[in-house]
């Protein structure tokens, strides 16, 4: 059972990785393109700058959930280093409470601002799944699909830390758990 968990463990940061490689690609391309359009031709996109800004949002908020289960998140490691194993265990554990608290907020805030969210983006048609298929929507995007990154993050980040209070449990018990350690103090103490 505990394998199999790893290996969906495994399969979720390999898509989630990327997924972020994809939207970092994105971000490129349509600035690239924004900024040889309206400086070159004199002929910008409408969507250009708006699609950025949502690759980049997107971008950030899976990045978060990945973050969350390398353990790279911002913690006070260089606290954790002077404490004994099973006090920095215990700091750790209350941390990833606290975080997989924020993912529950991030899920029933998120999916009351994706449910109520009003307006469209006048600059983007869009596809819709209506009647088993794909159907493009020549009229406006609704905005409600930018915001809905913040419920499945949530779920993400959630998830995230459950797995990480898990694993560490688990080594815990086992006798192999080690601090999460920042590189920049195993760096100032060589």
């Amino acid at each position: 059972m505990l394998e199999i968990a790893k290996s969906i463990d495994s399969a979720v940061k390999k898509i989630l990785t990327a997924f972020c490689a994809i939207l970092l690609l994105l971000m490129v391309i349509f600035t690239v393109y924004s900024v040889v359009m309206r400086y070159v031709f004199e002929d910008p996109p409408v969507w250009g700058d708006l699609l950025t800004v949502l690759s980049n949002i997107w971008l950030v908020f899976l990045a978060l959930a990945l973050t969350v289960r390398d353990k790279d998140h911002i913690a006070l490691d260089l606290i954790y280093s002077r404490l004994p194993l099973k006090g920095a265990f215990f700091i750790q554990q209350f941390w990833s409470l606290v975080i997989f608290g924020l993912g529950l907020i991030m899920i029933i805030y998120g999916v009351e601002a994706v449910t109520t969210m009003g307006g469209k983006y006048w600059e983007m048609w869009y596809f819709a799944w209506e009647d088993g298929q794909f159907v493009f929507k020549p009229n406006y995007m609704p905005k409600k699909y930018a915001i809905s990154i913040v419920p499945i993050s949530g779920f993400l980040v959630s998830i995230a830390a459950l797995a990480s209070i898990l694993e560490d449990s688990l080594k815990l018990k086992a006798g192999t758990y080690e601090q999460a350690k920042d590189l920049d103090v195993e760096i100032e103490k060589d």
